[in-house]
């Protein structure tokens, strides 16, 4: 069967294009193998690489993208535009691969080797010391925990504080054509 696209908005078109990208990325990055939890107990999320994209980014100080993604209580409340504070339930994740330049597209840079992947969970009782989030993240595609001990959640709180007034969130969930106004 053959569809007519022209009628399709185009910035719908690019950004499925985009998260279909994304993920065939993270499937190829990250093995199906057993991974430990994080020194303070919390476990991959299961099921995330079938997770939606909540937005992108690009990071010019360490030449990184990022693919942020959310779970089903994060995608509704980035539609509803309940962000600020996101809702308990909320699991954020971000897949972060070292940017290189495109080998046919001068100007272009794409996904080059994986770096990390790391999540966010809202949990306002049960991460009340760390802004109502818990912090995890997992190194490479063997997915190594980070940190040392349970203790490394402060560098992820410390590096958040600048947006503190966001709920802690850097993110800001991309729009697109017929989503509501924020």
């Amino acid at each position: 069967m053959r569809v007519d696209r022209s009628s399709f908005p185009k910035t719908r078109i690019i950004m499925n294009k985009h998260a279909l990208f994304l993920a065939g990325a993270l499937v190829a990055a990250v093995p199906g193998f057993a991974v430990e939890p994080a020194p303070n107990g919390i476990t991959l999320p299961e099921g995330y690489r079938q997770w939606k994209v909540l937005s992108v980014h690009h990071r010019s100080d360490n030449n990184t993208l990022r693919a942020v993604l959310g779970n089903d209580v994060a995608q509704k409340a980035a539609r509803d535009g309940k962000t600020n504070p996101w809702p308990d339930g909320v699991v954020l994740g971000k897949l972060v691969w070292k940017a290189v330049k495109h080998d046919r597209w001068e100007t272009a840079v794409e996904p080059g080797a994986f770096i990390h992947a790391e999540f966010m969970i809202k949990d306002a009782a049960k991460y009340a010391s760390t802004g109502g989030w818990g912090y995890a993240r997992w190194l490479g595609k063997e997915q190594k925990p980070y940190g040392a001990d349970a203790n490394f959640v402060q560098e992820c709180l410390n590096c958040h504080i600048p947006v503190k007034d966001r709920d802690y969130v850097f993110t800001h969930p991309v729009q697109l054509p017929g989503d509501p106004e924020r």
